[in-house]
């Protein structure tokens, strides 16, 4: 039994990456050429690709039984079908890889040898990155904001995005979780389990474009906000408050400057016209904010599933 080899799972989630899956299956097929006293799988949970992704992949796992595939029978998003996934894994450690290739595969052997050390989890930190600039500094802004006001023990881990190495010990307490929205980045300080963080450098896309758009990326955001924070909804009791106390002062100097210079002073109505719309910007603003918390419930109370699947491939 002491020969027996540890079988490891690589979790790909892709859509409409037709230009890098072939490239993924070779090098982490590299990867784990230098590592022989493991064996692997690599599965694709592909999210209803338009383009010729799946068809690329069922070539390959003809021949190769190493690569396995799921095939949504929708795009389920960015959120929930990675998640499915990872807990359809069922080797000794899952390691998530993205398919364009800014999860370097050059780090599997690291996140393995930190994994025999007895780290139950093993992440990546993208400390540098030569994507855009612009968008670099903006994510960096947002985990350190959600950081500063996430409520509990341990914050958020800043410049992490999923990917990493994990042990079939939390892969197995994710399996058992009753959440149809999961916000699994969260969940890697919020569950525990003892941690190694290896830093990195991401590369840009190899190839095709990216599938996030504004409204992918502030689905995430706010997932992360609603999961971890309820300080915005409390902003928006105590801004409500101050702003009452302010109004209140406010009329109450207009009252007795008119009192004193009644004849003199003509209040006009450019300050009602700024603060009817200040403040009703300001009521907007956080009537979102609640609707973002009552979107999350609302996601919980219907428990749909995870994603229904098409098919599978050389799943035995």
């Amino acid at each position: 039994m002491d020969n027996v080899k540890k079988h490891i799972s690589v979790i790909t989630a892709c859509y409409n990456e037709e230009e890098n899956v072939a490239a993924l299956i070779k090098a982490v097929a590299n990867e784990f050429e230098q590592v022989p006293q493991y064996t692997y799988e690599h599965i694709f949970i592909d999210n209803s690709s338009t383009d010729n992704t799946v068809g690329i992949l069922k070539d390959i796992a003809a021949t190769d039984k190493h690569v396995k595939i799921i095939v949504n029978d929708r795009n389920f998003g960015h959120i929930r079908s990675p998640f499915y996934g990872m807990i359809q894994c069922r080797g000794d450690a899952v390691i998530s890889l993205v398919a364009d290739f800014q999860d370097p595969p050059e780090m599997i052997i690291k996140f393995l040898e930190k994994w025999e050390e007895g780290y139950k989890i093993v992440i990546g930190i993208k400390k540098k990155s030569r994507e855009n600039p612009i968008m670099f500094a903006l994510r960096r802004l947002f985990y350190n904001l959600l950081a500063s006001v996430s409520e509990g023990g341990e914050k958020p881990v800043r410049n992490f995005t999923g990917f990493g190495l994990y042990d079939q010990k939390f892969v197995a307490v994710l399996r058992s979780l009753d959440d149809p929205y999961p916000y699994f980045r969260g969940l890697i300080t919020d569950l525990g389990f003892n941690r190694c963080e290896l830093h990195y450098t991401q590369p840009r896309r190899a190839g095709g474009t990216t599938k996030n758009n504004f409204f992918t990326l502030y689905d995430m955001a706010m997932l992360g906000f609603t999961s971890h924070s309820r300080l915005p909804l409390r902003l928006s009791a105590f801004i409500g408050f101050f702003s009452g106390i302010i109004s209140l002062a406010f009329a109450i100097v207009y009252f007795i400057y008119k009192l004193i210079y009644w004849h003199r002073f003509q209040v006009g109505q450019a300050p009602m016209v700024i603060g009817m719309f200040f403040f009703s910007s300001v009521q907007l603003f956080f009537i979102g904010i609640i609707g973002e918390y009552i979107g999350a419930i609302h996601r919980q109370v219907k428990k749909r599933p995870l994603v229904i699947e098409k098919e599978r491939i050389n799943f035995n």
